[in-house]
């Protein structure tokens, strides 16, 4: 409220030079006159105009800094000033002022100029200094601490800083990096976060399984760990994809860590309101035209006199005329029916109706909103001529030939037709976003996070992949990366490796493998001499002819191309009770999965998920151990094979073909496999 009053005292002092008939182009001394009688009353000031970049709060910091410069200082933050040069402004100042000491005009990017009257202060210098040691989003207190910092070193010493600055910011072609990141920039590394906190953990459980199997198969390393084993190394693997997520979260988190997009700090309601209550009281008090002495003077004394007498002339309701800049950075956000919204509330009943006009003396626009007056509100929303609105692209006028324009403005309002009723042109626009929010970076975790995680887990299936497709073409093409056909000798107490979704392609790899295996091992039993029990030789040979029988039916020595999923899961099942028999192995599968072999005990165990009462079953010795800890998840182990139907798994039990046999024995699964092959 105070700094109302000072500008409504500032106003009244000033009358004088105001009625002076002045051109255009002398407007500088004028405005030069408001700022002498502010700088008067205090050094330093901060305008009202700025609160999302420079909030008047920031007054004291500018004050402590410049008592630093050793010399009498007197500064001005203002908007930018729209082609008034800033040499020019603060000379006239000076000359109003009367006072000699180092002048400085900052506006929201920084130091704009500064010049010296009756002191020595190397002001050009510490101007090179601020420009080009700092990033353009430093904000306008950091490149003022810069500068009086150089100010204070003095003559000889800021000259050296300021050509080291020059020659720096020559050699790196002006690349200084930002201080601050945009709100893309977030989004940017939200996104970036997602990928990895997605795609490596899943690498990790995908990739290592796999390398680790590449690597049994080209070194020939026994296949016989069994499901206890690999849940282990699952384990081991699914800790590794926790603490990978774990750190990339936190890394992220620590390297990420901007909060805000802006140098501007946070301003206060006074900030947000100073203008608004200094413009409606102007109004409220001095008529229907407020011009704001801060900015450059457009209206020369009787452009002022006759839009005056206009707009109380004006037979529909009040006109309120605001001569005062739409930016950015002041409180509406540039909005001018925002402005007028907020104006219109602080002026209270006065201001309740009327046609209410905001002119910017330093952009040239002109717009105009209207309440409960008797005028089309669609001719002042979409009617309004652009000649009036924005003026003539080719003038190049300081003053935007503004009071021209507004006389042509209350022409048209005159011949507007009278509506019947009362009409509001306004919108009912929302308020403008909050300063806070408007430079507060979103979380990390949140936006493009999402997307990020889903385009992380396809990435990773890319990459599983190529990995891949690499490793098998090494495998291929490398002799010696092929993996041997051979299998390792089984004993009557270990069971097979065999997951429990194989798919085609293993099941036909690991049937070409066993069925060698068990010839070969069937052969060396023999010709070591050692005799085979008569009960024996005839349950592997069973074994061995009905597993050719499935996956070898020409016989060729070759897996036959047109062998299904059940028929070659069957064979590996007969071609491991085949070995099995060989070191005494029982007769009875795993019931779980019977391609881990022959059974080595029985368990109580839950068979299916819609199961709730516990079999007992024969398991093999590695499910005997994970039922014997987990029974009711014994059912996650049961062996399921390719459906018809793309992506579909079918129980074993389920299968085509002889399979479901084997749940009652090896002798009985023989039986079913010569019946189905025709063979007595």
């Amino acid at each position: 409220m105070l700094a109302a009053l000072s500008f409504l005292l500032l106003i009244g002092g000033a009358t004088p030079a105001l009625a002076a008939p002045t051109a255009p182009d002398d407007a500088a001394p004028t405005q030069a006159a408001a700022l002498a009688t502010l700088l008067r009353a205090d050094p330093v000031y901060v305008t009202d105009q700025l609160p999302r970049d420079v909030p008047r709060s920031t007054a004291p910091q500018f004050r402590k800094l410049a008592q630093r410069t050793k010399v009498p200082t007197y500064v001005l933050v203002l908007p930018d000033q729209g082609g008034v040069g800033g040499e020019r402004l603060l000379a006239a100042v000076h000359d109003r002022l009367g006072r000699d000491g180092l002048y400085v005009l900052v506006d929201d990017m920084g130091v704009v100029d500064a010049a010296a009257f009756g002191v020595r202060a190397p002001a050009d210098d510490a101007s090179t200094v601020a420009l080009y040691e700092l990033p353009y989003d430093a904000g306008p207190l950091l490149k003022f601490e810069r500068f009086t910092d150089v100010i204070a070193l003095g003559g000889k010493k800021a000259a050296e800083r300021a050509e080291s600055a020059r020659e720096k910011n020559e050699s790196s072609g002006g690349d200084v990096p930002k201080m601050y990141i945009a709100p893309v920039d977030r989004d940017n590394q939200s996104f970036v976060t997602g990928i990895a906190l997605s795609g490596v953990p899943l690498l990790i459980i995908g990739l290592s399984p796999y390398i680790r199997r590449w690597r049994r198969r080209v070194t020939g390393t026994a296949t016989t760990s069994g499901p206890h084993r690999r849940l282990s190394a699952r384990r081991l693997e699914a800790g590794a994809a926790v603490l990978a997520a774990g750190a990339i979260a936190l890394g992220a988190s620590l390297v990420f860590d901007q909060e805000t997009s802006s140098a501007a700090p946070p301003p206060t309601a006074s900030d947000l309101s100073s203008r608004v209550e200094r413009v409606a009281d102007g109004l409220r008090e001095s008529g229907p035209l407020y011009s704001d002495p801060e900015s450059p003077h457009v209206l020369d004394a009787t452009q002022e006199r006759e839009l005056r007498e206009r707009a109380r002339e004006f037979g529909r309701g009040p006109v309120f005329v605001a001569l005062v800049p739409q930016l950015t950075e002041d409180e509406s956000e540039g909005e001018p029916e925002l402005f007028v919204e907020a104006v219109r509330q602080k002026m209270g009943a006065k201001g309740d109706h009327g046609v209410y006009v905001v002119a910017d003396p330093i952009a040239g626009s002109i717009d105009v909103v209207t309440y409960d007056v008797r005028i089309d509100a669609d001719l002042i929303g979409f009617e309004l001529p652009d000649s009036i609105r924005y003026g003539d692209d080719d003038d190049r006028s300081t003053d935007h030939r503004l009071g021209k324009r507004l006389d042509d403005l209350m022409t048209f309002l005159d011949k507007a037709p009278r509506t019947a009723q009362p009409e509001t042109s306004s919108l009912g626009m929302d308020d403008a976003p909050e300063p806070v929010d408007d430079n507060e970076l979103s979380p990390l975790f949140s936006g493009d996070f999402w997307p990020g995680l889903l385009v992380g887990a396809v990435a990773a299936g890319l990459v599983f992949g190529v990995v891949a497709a690499v490793l098998g073409l090494l495998r291929l093409m490398v002799p010696g990366l092929r993996r041997p056909r051979t299998t390792s000798a089984p004993s009557a107490t270990t069971s097979f490796e065999a997951p429990p979704d194989p798919s085609p392609a293993y099941l036909r790899r690991t049937a070409r493998d066993e069925l060698d295996a068990l010839a070969r091992e069937f052969d060396a039993a023999e010709v070591q001499g050692a005799a085979l029990a008569s009960a024996v030789r005839t349950r592997v040979w069973d074994c061995l002819d009905t597993a050719t029988l499935l996956a070898d039916r020409d016989p060729d020595g070759h897996v036959d191309d047109d062998a299904t999923p059940a028929d070659l899961a069957a064979a590996i099942v007969l071609a491991r009770a085949g070995r099995g028999a060989l070191v005494r192995a029982d007769k009875t599968c795993c019931a779980l999965n019977p391609l881990h072999g022959p059974a080595t005990g029985w368990r109580d165990a839950q068979y299916a998920a819609d199961e709730q009462r516990l079999r007992t079953i024969p398991v093999c010795a590695e499910c005997r151990v994970l039922v014997a800890e987990q029974p009711r998840l014994a059912y996650t182990l049961r062996l399921t094979l390719p459906g018809p139907r793309r992506g579909e798994r079918v129980p074993y039990e389920e299968a085509p073909g002889p399979l479901p046999a084997a749940r009652d024995g090896i002798p009985q699964l023989i039986r079913q496999v010569r019946e189905y092959a025709g063979v007595q």
